[in-house]
């Protein structure tokens, strides 16, 4: 089993950046993928990006690619979420999770098994 702890998240204006860490522990040489998903009031919970633990590729979302990057420190065993040029659209709650090595391309939350208790990120206009 692997923990995931969020830090990071807060208020921001809009045009603003933050960056968000993921921390894990546990059976953390079990990581394959490790993924951002967020989930507005309301709304389903919609993937963001993620990262193959071990090799570095990414893949984003259409609505945060070139805003948002996301990178690892395998030593650390943390993940980031840069997000630059925030918009009102980007409030949520932000959950890193991790997953098999197919949730690199099938994008869904069911692909994912461990997942953190979620940082609020607020964007105002």
């Amino acid at each position: 089993q692997v923990q995931l702890v969020e830090s990071g998240g807060g208020l921001v204006q809009a045009g603003g950046s933050l960056r968000l860490s993921c921390a894990a522990s546990g059976r953390t040489s079990s990581i394959s993928v490790m993924g951002w998903f967020r989930q507005a009031p309301g709304k389903e919970r919609e993937f963001v990006a993620a990262v193959h633990w071990s090799g570095g590729v990414t893949t984003y979302a259409d609505s945060v690619k070139g805003r948002f990057t996301i990178s690892r420190n395998n030593a650390r065993n943390t993940a980031w979420l840069q997000m630059d040029s925030l918009k009102p659209e980007d409030t949520a709650v932000y959950y890193c999770a991790t997953g098999s090595l197919r949730a690199l391309t099938r994008t869904t939350p069911d692909e994912y098994n461990s997942w953190g208790q979620g940082t609020q990120v607020t964007v105002s206009s």
